[in-house]
This record gives C-alpha cells, sequence and structure tokens, in this order.
C-alpha cells in the first residue's frame, strides 16, 4: 500500500473516532439534556462543567483526551489502524499523526452534529501527548499555569496551543512544530469567539455561565 493509499483511510478512520461527541452523550444520559443548549452551547468539557455536574466535566474531558490518544496510537498499527495491511510507504509515526489530526477535524466537525462540533483542545491535548509525551506535558503545563493566573479556559488553551510548536522546535523536532502549528491553527480558529469577547473583556471565567 502506497503512503498516499494509507493515509487518506487513516485520516478518515482518525475523523470517525474524533466525532464522538462524549460531552453530548453524556449529559443526555445523565437527563441533563441537549448541551448545545446550555451555556456556550459548545459540546467540551468547560461547558459541561456549566451545567454544575463536575464529575461529568471531568469524564466529557479524559474521554475527549483518549480521542486523540487512540487515534494516534492505532494509527500507528498501519492504515486505517492496521486493517489494510499495514502502513507500506508511510512512517507508522507519520500515520500516527495524520490518525490524530483526523481525530482533531472530527471533534471540531463531526457529521452527526451538522460538522458543529467542539474546540478541540482536549483532543488536541491528547494528541500531543500521543505523538510526543514531553510535548502534550509541556503544553498542558502552559495551560494550567494561563488558566490559572487568569481564570479563563480560553486563554489557557490559545496559549498551550501557540506554545506547542515553541516547545517542539526547542526539543530539535521540526516535524512536530510544522504538526502542533496545524493543531494550533484548527484549535485558535475554533475559539475566533472568544478571541473576539477576550479583546472586548467579556470571556466567562471558568465555573461561570457564558
Amino acid at each position: 500500500m502506497d503512503a498516499l493509499s494509507s493515509t487518506l483511510p487513516t485520516l478518515l478512520a482518525g475523523y470517525l473516532l474524533g466525532s464522538i461527541p462524549f460531552g453530548l452523550l453524556l449529559t443526555r444520559l445523565a437527563g441533563l439534556g441537549d448541551l448545545r443548549q446550555i451555556g456556550s452551547g459548545n459540546i467540551g468539557a468547560t461547558n459541561v462543567l456549566r451545567t454544575g455536574h463536575k464529575g461529568l466535566a471531568a469524564a466529557t474531558l479524559l474521554l475527549d483526551l483518549l480521542k486523540g490518544v487512540a487515534a494516534v496510537l492505532l494509527g500507528n498499527l498501519g492504515g486505517p489502524f492496521g486493517l489494510l495491511g499495514g502502513a507500506g510507504g508511510a512512517e507508522p509515526s507519520h500515520l500516527g499523526l495524520v490518525g490524530g489530526f483526523g481525530a482533531m477535524l472530527g471533534h471540531a466537525f463531526p457529521i452527526w452534529l451538522g460538522f458543529k462540533g467542539g474546540k478541540g483542545v482536549a483532543t488536541g491535548g491528547g494528541v500531543l501527548l500521543a505523538g510526543a509525551w514531553w510535548l502534550g506535558l509541556g503544553s498542558a503545563l502552559v495551560w494550567l499555569a494561563t488558566a490559572a493566573l487568569t481564570r479563563i479556559s480560553s486563554a489557557g488553551a490559545i496559549a498551550a496551543c501557540a506554545a506547542a510548536p515553541l516547545i517542539a522546535l526547542a526539543a530539535g523536532r521540526l516535524d512536530l512544530a510544522l504538526f502542533s502549528t496545524g493543531i494550533a491553527a484548527l484549535v485558535i480558529y475554533r475559539h475566533k469567539a472568544n478571541i473576539r469577547r477576550l479583546l472586548a473583556g467579556t470571556e466567562p471565567r471558568i465555573g461561570r455561565q457564558g
């Protein structure tokens, strides 16, 4: 199997994995209705937290993160996920990153929800963690520090995304720097409304409605 014929199925398989809307499913199972009608309307963990159910928010965060981890690890098995005869001409690490980016696209633009999904922070963190644990950890520390300082989740996400390529470059990994730049671009694009509110000083703080 050549690189292209391995890459496209892996991207699609990662997309389908990433498109599972755990936040929406968990809140519906808990009898909280449609998460898209609550708070910001986002399907991610931050909006689940606005329901007042910290356990559900933590579960959503973990499951969305694991989508990214699983897509990378399964992509490393070959395309897609070892079912079509292995990686062929593509390096397993390449297919892992392809699967991870597919999961990002699936989370942000799930076909099941009219291509209106989450912002990709947790899933992107999982992708970075599985792609290079030190890169995922470094980005997470930036998120934690920024969120603790500002009490604004989106500020932490944007800072972490901006830091990831710099961390990769500092480690001499141009490939991961370019890849994490792609992830950062997607996450920041999904945060465009948050950026407008940050500039206006109206972005809600963690745990508050909005």
